[in-house]
Protein backbone atom coordinates (compact mmCIF):
# COMPACT_ATOMS: atom_id res chain seq x y z
CA UNK A 1 0.00 0.00 0.00
CA UNK A 2 1.60 3.41 -0.97
CA UNK A 3 1.25 6.59 1.06
CA UNK A 4 -1.42 9.23 -0.22
CA UNK A 5 -0.46 12.49 0.13
CA UNK A 6 -4.07 13.20 -0.57
CA UNK A 7 -5.77 14.74 2.08
CA UNK A 8 -9.21 15.21 0.75
CA UNK A 9 -12.16 14.54 2.52
CA UNK A 10 -12.87 10.54 2.62
CA UNK A 11 -16.49 10.51 1.11
CA UNK A 12 -16.80 13.52 0.32
CA UNK A 13 -17.41 12.77 -3.96
CA UNK A 14 -20.69 10.91 -2.65
CA UNK A 15 -23.69 11.67 -4.56
CA UNK A 16 -26.93 12.49 -3.53
CA UNK A 17 -28.46 9.69 -4.14
CA UNK A 18 -26.38 7.58 -1.70
CA UNK A 19 -27.38 10.41 0.99
CA UNK A 20 -31.02 9.80 0.29
CA UNK A 21 -30.82 5.84 0.55
CA UNK A 22 -29.20 6.84 3.92
CA UNK A 23 -32.99 7.56 5.01
CA UNK A 24 -33.74 3.72 5.08
CA UNK A 25 -30.67 2.30 6.19
CA UNK A 26 -31.37 1.91 9.48
CA UNK A 27 -33.98 -0.97 8.78
CA UNK A 28 -30.82 -2.81 7.06
CA UNK A 29 -28.59 -2.87 10.55
CA UNK A 30 -29.68 -5.86 12.38
CA UNK A 31 -28.62 -8.02 8.74
CA UNK A 32 -25.87 -5.86 8.32
CA UNK A 33 -24.49 -6.11 12.27
CA UNK A 34 -25.49 -9.40 11.64
CA UNK A 35 -22.92 -10.49 8.81
CA UNK A 36 -20.23 -8.04 10.47
CA UNK A 37 -20.70 -10.42 13.67
CA UNK A 38 -20.04 -13.44 12.05
CA UNK A 39 -17.38 -12.09 9.98
CA UNK A 40 -15.65 -11.53 13.24
CA UNK A 41 -16.14 -14.27 14.82
CA UNK A 42 -15.15 -16.55 11.56
CA UNK A 43 -11.62 -14.44 10.77
CA UNK A 44 -10.87 -11.87 13.83
CA UNK A 45 -11.74 -14.16 17.16
CA UNK A 46 -9.34 -14.01 19.58
CA UNK A 47 -8.71 -14.08 23.28
CA UNK A 48 -7.58 -11.78 25.93
CA UNK A 49 -7.39 -8.00 26.09
CA UNK A 50 -6.85 -4.72 23.78
CA UNK A 51 -5.78 -1.90 25.42
CA UNK A 52 -7.08 1.44 23.18
CA UNK A 53 -6.36 4.67 23.57
CA UNK A 54 -9.58 7.37 23.30
CA UNK A 55 -10.40 10.76 24.16
CA UNK A 56 -13.05 10.06 27.04
CA UNK A 57 -16.19 11.97 27.94
CA UNK A 58 -19.28 11.52 25.17
CA UNK A 59 -16.37 9.95 22.69
CA UNK A 60 -15.42 6.95 25.07
CA UNK A 61 -18.74 6.18 25.98
CA UNK A 62 -20.14 6.46 22.27
CA UNK A 63 -17.30 4.04 21.64
CA UNK A 64 -17.56 1.67 24.27
CA UNK A 65 -21.74 1.13 23.01
CA UNK A 66 -21.10 1.01 19.47
CA UNK A 67 -17.67 -0.38 18.99
CA UNK A 68 -16.03 -2.00 21.95
CA UNK A 69 -19.10 -4.12 23.07
CA UNK A 70 -19.90 -5.26 19.37
CA UNK A 71 -16.22 -6.56 19.05
CA UNK A 72 -15.93 -8.10 22.42
CA UNK A 73 -19.16 -9.41 21.60
CA UNK A 74 -18.12 -10.90 18.51
CA UNK A 75 -14.58 -11.72 18.69
CA UNK A 76 -14.32 -12.10 23.04
CA UNK A 77 -11.34 -9.75 22.91
CA UNK A 78 -12.25 -7.39 26.00
CA UNK A 79 -11.28 -3.56 25.58
CA UNK A 80 -9.81 -2.09 28.15
CA UNK A 81 -9.60 1.79 27.69
CA UNK A 82 -7.32 4.46 28.63
CA UNK A 83 -7.69 8.48 27.83
CA UNK A 84 -6.23 11.43 27.50
CA UNK A 85 -6.87 14.60 25.46
CA UNK A 86 -4.18 14.00 23.01
CA UNK A 87 -2.26 10.25 22.86
CA UNK A 88 1.28 11.77 21.36
CA UNK A 89 3.22 12.92 24.41
CA UNK A 90 2.28 9.50 26.53
CA UNK A 91 3.10 7.40 23.18
CA UNK A 92 6.37 9.10 22.68
CA UNK A 93 7.44 9.06 26.50
CA UNK A 94 6.32 5.15 26.78
CA UNK A 95 8.56 4.60 23.28
CA UNK A 96 11.40 6.18 24.97
CA UNK A 97 11.19 4.71 28.41
CA UNK A 98 11.19 1.38 26.12
CA UNK A 99 7.94 0.17 27.96
CA UNK A 100 4.93 0.91 25.97
CA UNK A 101 1.59 -0.38 28.01
CA UNK A 102 -0.96 0.74 25.42
CA UNK A 103 -1.70 -1.41 21.95
CA UNK A 104 -3.56 1.56 19.81
CA UNK A 105 -3.43 5.01 19.64
CA UNK A 106 -5.14 7.82 17.95
CA UNK A 107 -2.70 10.37 16.04
CA UNK A 108 -2.65 13.63 14.32
CA UNK A 109 -2.23 14.05 10.77
CA UNK A 110 0.99 16.99 11.49
CA UNK A 111 2.36 14.36 14.23
CA UNK A 112 2.62 11.25 12.17
CA UNK A 113 4.99 11.88 9.93
CA UNK A 114 8.08 12.42 12.83
CA UNK A 115 6.17 9.84 14.64
CA UNK A 116 5.86 6.98 11.32
CA UNK A 117 9.84 8.04 10.91
CA UNK A 118 10.86 7.03 14.77
CA UNK A 119 9.68 3.87 13.78
CA UNK A 120 6.55 4.08 16.74
CA UNK A 121 3.95 2.50 14.67
CA UNK A 122 3.50 -1.58 13.29
CA UNK A 123 2.25 -2.06 9.80
CA UNK A 124 -1.50 -2.34 9.52
CA UNK A 125 -2.32 -6.10 8.59
CA UNK A 126 -4.92 -5.65 5.58
CA UNK A 127 -4.85 -9.19 5.37
CA UNK A 128 -7.63 -9.38 7.94
CA UNK A 129 -9.50 -6.83 6.74
CA UNK A 130 -12.62 -8.32 4.43
CA UNK A 131 -13.10 -7.26 0.61
CA UNK A 132 -15.83 -5.07 1.61
CA UNK A 133 -13.48 -2.69 4.20
CA UNK A 134 -10.90 -2.85 1.86
CA UNK A 135 -13.48 -1.18 -0.94
CA UNK A 136 -15.09 0.72 1.22
CA UNK A 137 -11.92 2.47 2.95
CA UNK A 138 -10.06 4.72 0.21
CA UNK A 139 -6.80 4.15 -0.83
CA UNK A 140 -5.66 7.75 0.56
CA UNK A 141 -7.05 6.59 4.00
CA UNK A 142 -4.91 3.22 4.09
CA UNK A 143 -0.94 3.90 4.95
CA UNK A 144 1.54 1.04 5.73
CA UNK A 145 1.14 1.81 9.43
CA UNK A 146 -1.76 4.18 10.10
CA UNK A 147 -5.23 4.06 8.36
CA UNK A 148 -7.97 7.05 8.88
CA UNK A 149 -10.10 6.71 11.78
CA UNK A 150 -12.21 9.62 11.31
CA UNK A 151 -11.94 13.20 9.98
CA UNK A 152 -12.58 16.25 12.58
CA UNK A 153 -13.78 19.53 11.86
CA UNK A 154 -13.76 22.36 14.77
CA UNK A 155 -16.43 24.62 13.51
CA UNK A 156 -18.52 27.55 15.18
CA UNK A 157 -21.54 26.20 17.20
CA UNK A 158 -24.03 28.66 19.24
CA UNK A 159 -26.59 28.78 21.31
CA UNK A 160 -30.03 29.25 19.30
CA UNK A 161 -31.64 30.63 22.46
CA UNK A 162 -29.08 33.98 22.44
CA UNK A 163 -30.65 34.86 19.10
CA UNK A 164 -34.05 35.19 17.13
CA UNK A 165 -34.41 34.66 14.13
CA UNK A 166 -30.90 36.16 13.01
CA UNK A 167 -28.66 33.54 13.55
CA UNK A 168 -24.61 33.43 12.77
CA UNK A 169 -23.48 31.98 9.42
CA UNK A 170 -19.58 33.05 8.88
CA UNK A 171 -16.75 33.36 10.99
CA UNK A 172 -17.35 37.02 10.15
CA UNK A 173 -20.41 37.15 12.39
CA UNK A 174 -18.38 35.54 14.95
CA UNK A 175 -16.78 38.77 15.24
CA UNK A 176 -19.34 40.76 14.96
CA UNK A 177 -20.34 41.30 18.43
CA UNK A 178 -22.69 44.14 17.80
CA UNK A 179 -25.02 42.34 15.65
CA UNK A 180 -24.36 38.93 17.59
CA UNK A 181 -24.26 39.88 21.25
CA UNK A 182 -22.29 37.72 24.20
CA UNK A 183 -19.67 35.83 25.32
CA UNK A 184 -17.34 33.86 22.89
CA UNK A 185 -15.31 30.68 23.08
CA UNK A 186 -11.64 30.01 21.16
CA UNK A 187 -9.42 26.81 22.07
CA UNK A 188 -6.62 27.46 23.93
CA UNK A 189 -4.27 24.27 23.25
CA UNK A 190 -4.68 24.95 19.42
CA UNK A 191 -3.68 28.12 17.81
CA UNK A 192 -4.01 26.89 14.03
CA UNK A 193 -7.63 26.53 14.28
CA UNK A 194 -8.07 29.96 16.21
CA UNK A 195 -5.91 31.64 12.86
CA UNK A 196 -8.00 30.26 9.91
CA UNK A 197 -11.80 31.90 11.61
CA UNK A 198 -9.38 34.77 11.98
CA UNK A 199 -8.66 34.88 8.36
CA UNK A 200 -11.53 34.35 7.19
CA UNK A 201 -13.37 36.99 9.44
CA UNK A 202 -11.32 39.36 8.12
CA UNK A 203 -11.64 38.09 4.66
CA UNK A 204 -9.35 35.95 3.17
CA UNK A 205 -10.14 33.39 0.81
CA UNK A 206 -10.88 30.08 1.41
CA UNK A 207 -8.36 28.72 -1.09
CA UNK A 208 -5.54 31.67 0.40
CA UNK A 209 -5.63 30.09 3.97
CA UNK A 210 -2.36 27.66 3.47
CA UNK A 211 0.28 27.92 3.93
CA UNK A 212 -0.24 29.95 7.06
CA UNK A 213 3.05 32.65 6.62
CA UNK A 214 4.29 34.65 8.73
CA UNK A 215 2.43 37.48 7.16
CA UNK A 216 -0.52 35.48 7.45
CA UNK A 217 -0.10 35.33 11.07
CA UNK A 218 0.50 38.81 11.59
CA UNK A 219 -2.65 39.51 10.52
CA UNK A 220 -4.76 36.85 11.91
CA UNK A 221 -3.13 37.76 15.35
CA UNK A 222 -4.19 41.27 14.54
CA UNK A 223 -7.80 40.39 14.00
CA UNK A 224 -7.79 38.57 17.21
CA UNK A 225 -6.87 41.00 18.75
CA UNK A 226 -10.44 42.54 18.41
CA UNK A 227 -12.51 39.70 19.40
CA UNK A 228 -9.70 39.01 22.51
CA UNK A 229 -11.78 40.61 25.37
CA UNK A 230 -15.09 38.89 23.95
CA UNK A 231 -13.58 35.71 25.11
CA UNK A 232 -15.03 34.50 28.23
CA UNK A 233 -13.13 31.66 28.85
CA UNK A 234 -10.26 29.41 26.52
CA UNK A 235 -11.61 26.15 26.80
CA UNK A 236 -8.71 22.69 26.64
CA UNK A 237 -10.75 20.13 26.91
CA UNK A 238 -13.18 18.78 23.63
CA UNK A 239 -16.29 18.11 26.32
CA UNK A 240 -15.97 22.05 27.80
CA UNK A 241 -17.70 24.53 24.49
CA UNK A 242 -20.62 22.50 23.99
CA UNK A 243 -21.64 22.36 28.39
CA UNK A 244 -20.54 25.76 28.37
CA UNK A 245 -22.76 26.55 25.34
CA UNK A 246 -25.67 24.40 27.35
CA UNK A 247 -25.17 26.73 30.74
CA UNK A 248 -25.29 29.93 28.71
CA UNK A 249 -21.78 30.94 29.41
CA UNK A 250 -21.34 30.94 25.74
CA UNK A 251 -22.99 32.20 23.39
CA UNK A 252 -21.00 31.36 20.13
CA UNK A 253 -17.46 29.01 20.66
CA UNK A 254 -15.71 26.77 18.44
CA UNK A 255 -16.07 23.19 19.13
CA UNK A 256 -15.56 19.80 17.65
CA UNK A 257 -18.04 18.71 15.44
CA UNK A 258 -18.32 15.22 17.18
CA UNK A 259 -18.48 16.44 20.70
CA UNK A 260 -21.47 19.61 19.03
CA UNK A 261 -23.48 16.14 17.48
CA UNK A 262 -23.40 14.21 20.81
CA UNK A 263 -24.88 17.32 22.62
CA UNK A 264 -27.35 17.91 20.17
CA UNK A 265 -28.31 14.06 19.81
CA UNK A 266 -29.08 14.91 23.33
CA UNK A 267 -31.32 17.84 23.03
CA UNK A 268 -29.09 20.64 23.58
CA UNK A 269 -30.09 23.84 22.10
CA UNK A 270 -27.18 24.07 19.98
CA UNK A 271 -26.49 24.79 16.30
CA UNK A 272 -23.14 23.89 14.06
CA UNK A 273 -22.16 26.31 11.19
CA UNK A 274 -20.19 23.98 8.53
CA UNK A 275 -19.27 27.23 6.63
CA UNK A 276 -15.41 27.57 7.13
CA UNK A 277 -14.54 24.51 9.34
CA UNK A 278 -11.00 23.41 9.88
CA UNK A 279 -10.72 19.90 8.75
CA UNK A 280 -8.10 17.48 9.61
CA UNK A 281 -6.93 13.51 9.33
CA UNK A 282 -6.91 11.68 12.85
CA UNK A 283 -5.09 8.25 12.14
CA UNK A 284 -5.85 5.03 14.00
CA UNK A 285 -1.94 3.21 14.91
CA UNK A 286 -0.69 0.28 16.72
CA UNK A 287 2.11 0.76 18.81
CA UNK A 288 5.06 -1.12 18.23
CA UNK A 289 6.37 -2.77 21.60
CA UNK A 290 2.32 -3.09 22.90
CA UNK A 291 1.42 -6.18 24.64
CA UNK A 292 -1.55 -7.09 22.48
CA UNK A 293 -0.76 -5.82 19.06
CA UNK A 294 -2.16 -8.73 17.05
CA UNK A 295 -6.01 -7.96 19.11
CA UNK A 296 -5.44 -4.41 18.23
CA UNK A 297 -4.86 -5.52 14.31
CA UNK A 298 -8.04 -7.17 14.92
CA UNK A 299 -9.81 -4.63 16.49
CA UNK A 300 -8.73 -1.78 13.45
CA UNK A 301 -9.97 -4.11 10.77
CA UNK A 302 -13.17 -4.87 12.89
CA UNK A 303 -13.86 -1.10 13.07
CA UNK A 304 -13.39 -0.28 9.52
CA UNK A 305 -16.86 -2.57 8.25
CA UNK A 306 -19.18 -0.23 6.34
CA UNK A 307 -21.79 -1.13 9.71
CA UNK A 308 -19.31 -0.89 12.25
CA UNK A 309 -17.95 2.42 10.78
CA UNK A 310 -21.53 4.08 10.89
CA UNK A 311 -21.55 2.80 14.78
CA UNK A 312 -17.85 4.52 15.66
CA UNK A 313 -19.88 7.86 13.75
CA UNK A 314 -23.15 7.56 16.00
CA UNK A 315 -21.55 6.75 19.08
CA UNK A 316 -18.95 9.56 18.52
CA UNK A 317 -19.61 12.31 15.78
CA UNK A 318 -17.35 11.67 13.89
CA UNK A 319 -17.11 9.51 10.64
CA UNK A 320 -14.63 6.83 10.63
CA UNK A 321 -13.06 6.45 6.86
CA UNK A 322 -15.51 3.78 4.85
CA UNK A 323 -17.43 5.82 2.39
CA UNK A 324 -20.13 3.02 2.66
CA UNK A 325 -20.93 3.82 6.56
CA UNK A 326 -23.60 6.72 5.20
CA UNK A 327 -25.92 3.73 3.69
CA UNK A 328 -26.07 2.33 7.05
CA UNK A 329 -26.30 6.17 9.26
CA UNK A 330 -29.88 6.89 10.43
CA UNK A 331 -31.14 9.86 8.60
CA UNK A 332 -31.61 12.90 11.25
CA UNK A 333 -27.53 11.83 11.37
CA UNK A 334 -26.18 12.69 8.05
CA UNK A 335 -26.97 16.10 7.89
CA UNK A 336 -24.74 16.82 10.85
CA UNK A 337 -21.78 14.88 9.84
CA UNK A 338 -18.20 15.89 8.19
CA UNK A 339 -18.79 12.37 5.04
CA UNK A 340 -22.26 14.84 4.36
CA UNK A 341 -20.65 16.38 0.90
CA UNK A 342 -22.27 19.58 1.83
CA UNK A 343 -20.47 19.66 4.64
CA UNK A 344 -17.18 18.47 3.57
CA UNK A 345 -17.36 21.15 0.31
CA UNK A 346 -17.37 23.78 3.09
CA UNK A 347 -14.23 22.72 5.19
CA UNK A 348 -11.28 23.79 4.81
CA UNK A 349 -8.26 21.33 5.17
CA UNK A 350 -5.24 21.61 6.94
CA UNK A 351 -2.08 21.14 5.34
CA UNK A 352 -0.31 18.52 7.90
CA UNK A 353 2.14 18.55 5.50
CA UNK A 354 2.87 22.37 5.84
CA UNK A 355 2.41 22.19 9.62
CA UNK A 356 5.04 19.71 10.15
CA UNK A 357 7.84 21.20 7.92
CA UNK A 358 10.60 21.69 9.51
CA UNK A 359 12.06 25.99 9.26
CA UNK A 360 15.21 27.31 8.95
CA UNK A 361 16.34 27.16 12.86
CA UNK A 362 14.91 23.57 13.11
CA UNK A 363 11.46 24.42 14.46
CA UNK A 364 8.61 23.01 12.99
CA UNK A 365 6.31 25.82 11.39
CA UNK A 366 3.42 24.27 14.04
CA UNK A 367 6.22 24.99 16.85
CA UNK A 368 6.39 28.37 15.65
CA UNK A 369 2.74 29.17 15.45
CA UNK A 370 2.49 27.51 18.98
CA UNK A 371 5.61 30.14 19.92
CA UNK A 372 3.53 32.92 18.27
CA UNK A 373 0.45 32.13 20.01
CA UNK A 374 1.81 32.11 23.89
CA UNK A 375 3.46 35.53 22.98
CA UNK A 376 0.33 36.63 21.95
CA UNK A 377 -2.12 35.51 24.83
CA UNK A 378 0.30 36.39 27.40
CA UNK A 379 0.00 39.94 26.32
Amino acid sequence: MTESKDRSFPGAGLSRRTLLRAATAAMAMPAVAQATSAFAQEKLAGSGQVVVYSYGGSFTAGMRKYVFEPFTKATGITVVDVTADFAEPQVKAMNQAGRVDWDTAFVQGFTYPAMHEAGMFLPIDYSLWDDESLKGVPDSARLKDAVVAFFSGTLLAYDERAFGKSSPKTWVDFWDVGAFPGPRGLSAPNPEYNLQFALLADGVAKSDIWPLTDEKIDRALKKLDEIKPHVKKWWTAGGEAPQLLISREYAMTTTYDGRAIAAIRQGAPIRMVWDGAYGKNNYWVVLKGGPNTENAQRLIAFVNRAAIAAGFTQGTGYPGANVNQLQHLPSELVPLVSVNPENASKTIIEDAAWLAAKRPDGKTNLDHIQERWLAWRAK
